[in-house]
């Protein structure tokens, strides 16, 4: 790599730190980074995923007093995930980059659409008798095809998981943000693991975008304190809408 593609992943790994930590949809900006300095669509992928695991690890640790006191419908959602990821990750790499090429813009689009809906996603106040509908099947059924999601193309996961989550468990926003960092972590750590066995991660772009990822989740904290949360979300949306049209155009120009 040259010094321009090291400062560009470093940079971009920032902003997408920033913006995770203020309103999600980081995944655009480094999976576009990573395609943008040459590393095909499947390796971009997985390697995203790879740059965006320590924020799920440190979001996850920062809930885990929440977390603890419903360890055991988080566990039977954990394990649902840990399938959902291997089934999602393993259907990604018996693509070629051509196949999933084809499929990157629609799935960008896809990705783009359900960020831009994220407000009115979130879950609707229910009475607390109703929470009791989270152990029933429709919760691990909901969570197991997210983690599909989730293990073959992260961008927009979280949200998903909100709006899914939201349909089964309580309303208690901070304990569904909890869960769903939790589980967020589950479905990376066992894509990673997929991705790395497969050979398909591109490490030094990997190293180069870690730290800045790191530097900019601490600082997307003075920046949400700074700049509108609408504002980040319409930039996450030009991003993966400029990033979808590029693909069409680059999809159909062959």
């Amino acid at each position: 790599m040259t010094i321009t593609a090291i400062a560009f992943l470093f940079a971009a790994g920032f902003l997408a730190g920033a913006i995770n930590a203020v309103a999600g949809g980081g995944t655009f900006l480094t999976f576009g980074a990573l395609t943008l300095v040459g590393v095909p669509p499947i390796s971009a992928n997985a390697t995203s995923s790879i740059t965006q695991f320590p924020g799920y690890v440190t979001s996850t640790l920062a809930y885990w007093t929440d977390i603890r006191r419903m360890w055991r419908g988080a566990l039977v959602l954990a394990g649902v995930s840990v399938a959902g990821s291997l089934v999602g990750a393993l259907v990604l790499l018996s693509l070629d980059n051509p196949q999933f090429q084809g499929l990157v813009p629609w799935l960008l689009v896809a990705a783009t659409a359900l960020f831009a809906a994220g407000p009115w996603l979130k879950p609707k106040p229910r009475h607390e008798a109703d929470a009791a509908r989270g152990r029933s099947l429709a919760s691990p059924l909901l969570q197991f095809l997210t983690a599909i999601y989730g293990g073959f193309f992260g961008a927009g996961m979280g949200i998903m998981m909100l709006a899914t989550l939201g349909l089964t468990e309580s309303d208690d926003y901070h304990r569904l943000n909890a869960l769903k960092n939790m589980l967020a972590t589950v479905i990376a750590m066992v894509a990673i693991v997929v991705f790395v066995s497969g050979g398909v991660v591109a490490w030094p772009q990997a190293l180069a975008m870690i730290p800045g990822v790191a530097l900019g989740g601490y600082a997307g904290v003075w920046i949400a304190r700074r700049v509108p949360a609408l504002a980040v979300r319409l930039v996450v949306i030009a991003v993966g809408s400029a990033l979808a049209a590029y693909y069409f155009w680059r999809n159909a120009a062959g």
